[in-house]
């Protein structure tokens, strides 16, 4: 293992790993990582489609901890881009304490120094359905899928009274995951006039019907509907695709947050101080980022297939 590393024989102890972790520049270290990662995925063309990468925020709950005088302190945030295809972390950054991801969104994008945006897709949640994002988007060639909800009350009500009931559903999916039966149909309509949003070009309205898989047919559906806003145009994005961005941003939190909860055990780490748990943070998305670049779909399984050989981790990265 050292002489594959370059290294000595004699290996850092535990408690100078701890330190450095601790005490290492995250940003850099963030910056550094993400420009790895996107260089790889550069050179990963997607045939016949576009690139399409997802803006999503993921708190570190084992991060939270009191301060000397009993304070409580909110536990880390961290917002980060992640490609829908690959899924994999494409860049990261951290949301002061002091504010939200909203001022982080502009920072995030800035970290994509080895991709170009032009024409490429950004889906994200309603938190930045903002006016301020979108032109910032069109000023870099990007286009943009963006749900609306309660933060943009006249934005979601002009979407709501759009004549939906005239228009006929574009898509529709059924599937059964998580326990339960889920069927999707979505709708959308060309934007002439009368929705106040920069750029705006067609309107999404996705209506989600799901029921316990238990309750068999007996049981009640629940019925919730959601807006989304687009710049593309029809003939640059159809209703299939709309649904597959959307449906990928919402996938977002199994492939990714749920991985780094229960299989890496994210947010029972007591890793607290310092820099640490970005750091942390920032390699689970790495040893991800690189599996699913070699096809990996199980990450559990994968990992521990890489324990039991020390060089199989090595060998990973040799062949990325």
């Amino acid at each position: 293992m050292a002489q594959a590393l370059g290294t000595s024989d004699r290996c850092p102890s535990e408690s100078t790993i701890r330190r450095a972790v601790r005490d290492i520049d995250a940003d850099a270290f963030d910056t550094a990582i993400g420009r790895f990662v996107q260089d790889l995925c550069a050179a990963t063309p997607i045939p016949g489609r576009r690139r399409v990468v997802a803006v999503d925020g993921k708190t570190v709950r084992g991060s939270r901890r009191g301060d000397p005088d009993g304070n409580p302190v909110t536990a880390r945030h961290l917002l980060a881009v992640i490609d829908q295809h690959t899924r994999v972390v494409l860049g990261q950054v951290d949301v002061d304490g002091k504010t939200n991801e909203i001022t982080a969104f502009t920072p995030l994008l800035d970290t994509l120094t080895s991709m170009d945006l032009n024409g490429v897709v950004v889906t994200a949640d309603a938190l930045h359905t903002q006016r301020e994002h979108v032109e910032d988007l069109h000023a870099r060639g990007a286009h943009w899928v963006l749900t609306v909800k309660g933060n943009q009350p006249r934005l979601r009500r002009q979407l709501a009274g759009l004549p939906w009931r005239e228009v006929e559903v574009a898509h529709r999916a059924a599937g059964t995951a998580h326990g339960r039966r889920e069927i999707r149909a979505l709708k959308v309509v060309t934007i002439a006039a009368g929705i106040e949003f920069p750029h705006a070009a067609q309107a999404v309205q996705i209506t989600r019907r799901t029921r316990p898989v238990r309750a068999g047919r007996t049981g009640r559906w629940r019925t919730q509907t959601v807006y989304a806003i687009t710049d593309l145009a029809p003939h640059q994005a159809g209703p299939d695709e709309l649904a597959a961005w959307v449906r990928g941003h919402w996938q977002i939190e199994n492939g990714l947050h749920w991985v780094r909860d229960v299989t890496f055990g994210e947010d029972l780490s007591q890793i607290r101080t310092g820099s640490a748990p970005q750091v942390m943070a920032t390699l689970r998305n790495l040893v991800i980022s690189l599996h699913r670049l070699t096809g990996a779909t199980n990450i559990a399984a994968t990992l521990r297939h890489h324990a039991r050989n020390a060089i199989r981790p090595l060998q990973l990265i040799n062949i990325i």
